[in-house]
């Protein structure tokens, strides 16, 4: 009777083994021959409207700066040594900055952000509230611009070099307040 439960139990084990291995194979065959086929991958802007207008905007204010556009946190703010990299930036993982204004030879200025404020979820006013606190902590100066409230070329020269230049917005005191709608304090 025990010979017998015991052949039972080990055939069960066999075919349970064999069933796992045939559903593996099956699925590393779905997934090879969905690499061979054709991908579903199309082209798209990787600028929305607003940020296209904003971009060529900080390029004709900033001729002497490195204006880039949708840059990860990753690429420029890194984990101080004695804490665990790995973890601190899982935290920022696939986050970006719309915009990042760094002097010629790459130094950051300051990270800028395009918000449509007239609709934010929650999970975006969370995901915003870690973005700001990691580039706080990194000593990142952060300034959000309403997408709808842009400011003009002379203003964003005002703003990210302190150098004032001719036209209405020239001073940053004149700016509308609505549109610089938070900035991080820059920490050294």
């Amino acid at each position: 009777m025990l010979e017998t439960l015991v052949t039972i139990v080990a055939t069960l084990v066999v075919v349970a083994l064999l069933a796992a291995t045939w559903f593996a194979l099956l699925r590393s065959k779905s997934r090879v021959s969905s690499l061979r086929g054709r991908w579903p991958f199309s082209l798209r802007r990787p600028l929305t409207e607003p940020e296209q207008e904003l971009y060529f905007r900080m390029c004709r204010a900033l001729p002497d700066h490195l204006v880039l556009a949708q840059v990860g946190l990753s690429r420029f703010i890194a984990v101080r040594r004695g804490h665990d990299a790995r973890a601190w930036l899982h935290h920022i993982n696939r986050m970006s900055v719309d915009f990042l204004v760094c002097t010629r030879d790459a130094n950051v200025i300051a990270a800028i952000e395009l918000d449509d404020a007239s609709s934010r979820p929650t999970d975006r006013l969370k995901m915003d509230t870690k973005k700001d606190k990691a580039l706080a902590a990194a000593g990142v100066r952060l300034i959000r611009w309403n997408a709808n409230a842009m400011p003009e070329e002379s203003a964003i020269r005002a703003i990210l070099t302190g150098v004032k230049a001719e036209g209405p917005q020239a001073d940053p005191a004149q700016i509308d307040p609505t549109t610089v709608l938070r900035t991080a304090p820059v920490r050294m």
